[in-house]
């Protein structure tokens, strides 16, 4: 199933293995891809991972959850301020600089000599792993404009197709190398990732002037660290309630509003502002987005941490066969966002994957200790599809939602609310189980999803915006729709941030551009 992805990236451009100036640049698909994928992969092998550790430290589930809630911790709040500074410095700096973070955060985690250290790796992988994501759509959008072509749905269903793909290979992946060398092997796969991303980085990836303002001064004095320092604290707090909701804790929402409230007002006067909250604010089409992501990561992380453990503790699996027994379900993703990826509607897809993500979890309420491998089976099938539709639609409406120029901060956002998904996921799994992942808690967080899951399909159906992506247009745009009832959300942006220039097409011997280069094929 995964050789759909090679012919999928044949047919990006008119013309075959023929590069052109004004067609995408194919050198860039392979850093693009390996820096989006740091995190997935980390995620679905610790899928397969918490058993095996808590059983060396001797934590319970409502413990080893912290290894989860750690890495979207620190990714939830550094994809948007990473974003933020792609959109300002360009890609390739932030780029290498995450990298070799993730080498590090993987040598420690290697290491780790008790349960802090091992938070403490995955709190670096987090923040490692930020910039590829906003690299990749900050990337794809500076090449559609460059060479004046629409939307490139060739390559965001590429990216969408890779991640699934290192789904796929993640939790069997984990448990091969838990076999082999243990859980601390998971940890040690991010160094030949990272020297492999460092690489391609440097070698592909185009260097960004640094940008000037008119008066010849640099933009980094113009950061607004006030209101990313506010977001973090705001973030933290919110997290931190989340992840232990019944603990008396209770200044931490007191704190949270607090921080937001500041955040909101310092953002309102901010010169350049971290997050245009006026902006923001007035696209609501992207606001329900970034809802409906964060729904849908609840309801996929539930699933991909949850019934994983279930199925090794519940009902009997070691650690390999729960990580064989999640294969079909991204297979079935990749097949899913293969065939329709080059269909730009999107409202369809949600429609269809917030029904297959109801029907999944009602069908977790008829599994117990001793169903047959089939039953098991069937479950990811069906949960295989809404995986397959939702994520790719998701991040095609923010494509297209987003302000041109906050495109790397704005990507940040979508994968922020997502991360915030999958923690509230891993908090409901750590209260449902508490001590043990037993069938009365798998159906217990079935219900859970199943109430999430129909918000979902709510917030879908009303949301009427979502026709007009991907609808038919008199011109052959960049972007292909703007938010309903709005004029595009670039327009409106006061003052426009200070970012680095788009690229121009490529001159006859402009030794700067990636088409250009001296190493180009």
């Amino acid at each position: 199933m995964t050789g759909n992805l090679p012919r999928l990236l044949r047919r990006l451009r008119p013309g075959g293995a023929k590069q052109s100036a004004d067609s995408f640049d194919r050198r860039l698909l392979a850093p693009m891809m390996l820096g989006s994928v740091l995190n997935p992969v980390n995620s679905s092998i610790l899928s397969v991972s918490l058993v095996p550790i808590g059983a060396a430290f001797g934590a319970p589930p409502s413990r080893t959850a912290w290894l989860i809630s750690a890495l979207y911790l620190a990714t939830s709040i550094g994809q948007p301020v990473v974003g933020r500074l792609i959109d300002l410095f360009g890609p390739r700096r932030l780029f290498l600089a995450g990298t070799a973070l993730t080498g590090v955060a993987g040598i420690v985690g290697m290491l780790a000599p008790g349960l802090g250290v091992l938070i403490a790796a995955r709190v670096l992988l987090g923040f490692g792993t930020c910039a590829g994501y906003p690299a990749a759509m900050y990337l794809i959008r500076s090449e559609a404009r460059r060479t004046g072509r629409k939307s490139p749905a060739g390559v965001l269903t590429a990216l969408a197709v890779t991640t699934q793909t290192i789904a796929v290979i993640g939790p069997s992946l984990g448990g091969l190398l838990i076999g082999v060398g243990g859980w601390r092997a998971t940890l040690a796969v991010n160094v030949p990732l990272a020297l492999a991303g460092l690489y391609l980085g440097a070698r592909r990836l185009p260097a960004t002037p640094a940008p000037r303002r008119d008066d010849g001064r640099h933009p980094v004095g113009e950061l607004d660290l006030p209101g990313m320092g506010l977001f973090a604290a705001a973030l933290v707090c919110l997290l931190l309630f989340l992840m232990n909701p019944g603990g008396g804790i209770w200044y931490l929402p007191v704190l949270t509003g607090a921080a937001a409230a500041g955040f909101t007002w310092r953002e309102l006067r901010a010169r350049q502002p971290f997050i245009d909250v006026r902006v923001l604010g007035g696209n609501l089409p992207i606001l329900a987005t970034y809802a409906r992501t964060l729904l849908s990561y609840v309801v996929s992380y539930a699933f991909l941490y949850g019934y994983t453990q279930w199925t090794q503790e519940g009902r009997g699996l070691s650690a390999s066969q729960a990580g064989l027994v999640q294969l079909p379900l991204f297979a079935t993703a990749i097949v899913v966002s293969t065939l329709t990826g080059r269909h730009q509607a999107i409202r369809g897809k949600l429609l269809v994957g917030a029904v297959g993500q109801i029907t999944a979890c009602a069908l977790l309420l008829l599994l117990h200790a001793h169903s047959p491998l089939w039953m098991l089976l069937a479950v990811v099938l069906v949960l295989g599809v809404p995986q397959g539709l939702n994520n790719l639609a998701l991040q095609n409406a923010v494509f297209h939602q987003a302000d041109a120029e906050r495109m790397g901060s704005s990507a940040g956002l979508l994968r922020t609310f997502g991360y915030l998904g999958a923690i509230i996921a891993s908090a409901a799994g750590g209260a449902i189980f508490g001590q043990r992942a037993d069938t009365s808690g798998l159906h217990h967080l079935a219900v859970f999803m199943l109430t999430v899951s129909g918000l979902f399909l709510a917030l879908t159906v009303i949301d009427g915006s979502l026709r007009r992506i991907g609808a038919p247009r008199d011109d052959d745009t960049t972007t292909d729709t703007e938010p309903p009832g709005q004029p595009p959300v670039a327009e409106v942006s006061e003052p426009r941030p200070v970012g680095p220039a788009p690229q121009r097409p490529a001159a006859q011997g402009d030794p700067t551009h990636p088409a250009t280069r001296e190493d180009q094929p």
